[in-house]
């Protein structure tokens, strides 16, 4: 019997979304493919029958919980879902207009938690279901070019842990992916050489083996995961001399 018979995967039209609804399918789940962008989201089901088209912009609170009515109204209880909608701009100087700050804050961190609010009352019901919310190195510590995307990335870690911790025992898996970097469309606007870059092929048969495992954190590469962690370790003076030189054009 398949684990997780139906899967919910937000920002599903490209890169690791794109590549976990594709593997998924083709293991046999149904998967439920949400994005904003209509016409790649049917190129996508295009390449599957057991992939079903839900767009969504998840900054809208309202949209996301009929999104997830209209999932269980079919009489698919969501068993898995991967919250990896995401936007990414680089910001170098740290200087953008204010909306680009919010408008990472809005999509990054309220989009989780708005898919979080809508599915876990029916989970905790039923004391099963697994949620992975999609963090990154980049919330580790402060890094140059993303005084947007690495704080709403830092607000997801904080809150995987926070829920860890209350859904403890309520059959309620809330789990915290932390990628390095991968090659997608949003990386594409780096640049810089990008360490140990994975394809999202790798990245979501990463992921996957993880949510099969016990682990809270499933994080890849390991060695540049890590080194990032490593730096989290260091005082301010020994780290602001280093992560001046991590990323270099």
């Amino acid at each position: 019997m398949l684990r997780w018979p139906t899967a919910w995967i937000t920002g599903a039209s490209q890169g690791i979304g794109r590549a976990l609804s594709l593997e998924l399918a083709r293991q046999g789940y149904r998967v439920f493919a949400s994005a904003r962008d209509s016409e790649d989201l049917r190129q996508l089901a295009a390449l599957s029958p057991n992939i079903r088209l839900l767009p969504l912009d998840v900054s809208d609170a309202e949209a996301v919980a009929q999104a997830v009515a209209t999932i269980e109204q079919h009489g698919d209880a969501i068993d898995l879902a991967i919250l990896n909608a995401g936007i990414y701009r680089p910001v170098p100087g740290g200087l953008a207009e204010p909306d680009v700050f919010r408008r990472h804050m809005e999509i990054n961190y309220l989009g989780v938690v708005h898919c979080v609010c809508a599915l876990a009352p029916s989970m905790l019901a039923r004391r099963q279901g697994q949620i992975a919310i999609m963090g990154s190195v980049a919330g580790y510590r402060g890094l140059p070019k993303a005084a947007a995307y690495g704080p709403s990335k830092a607000a997801l870690i904080n809150l995987a842990e926070t829920l860890r911790l209350e859904f403890a025992g309520s059959g309620l898996d809330l789990r915290l992916i932390s990628p390095g970097f991968v090659a997608t469309r949003l990386t594409a606007q780096n640049d810089f050489q990008m360490p140990f870059l994975l394809s999202p092929e790798k990245a979501a048969r990463r992921i996957l083996r993880g949510l099969e495992s016990r682990r809270f954190e499933i994080g890849f590469p390991w060695l540049f995961v890590a080194w990032m962690k490593l730096l989290r370790l260091l005082p301010y003076r020994l780290y602001l001399a280093l992560a001046g030189r991590l990323v270099r054009p």
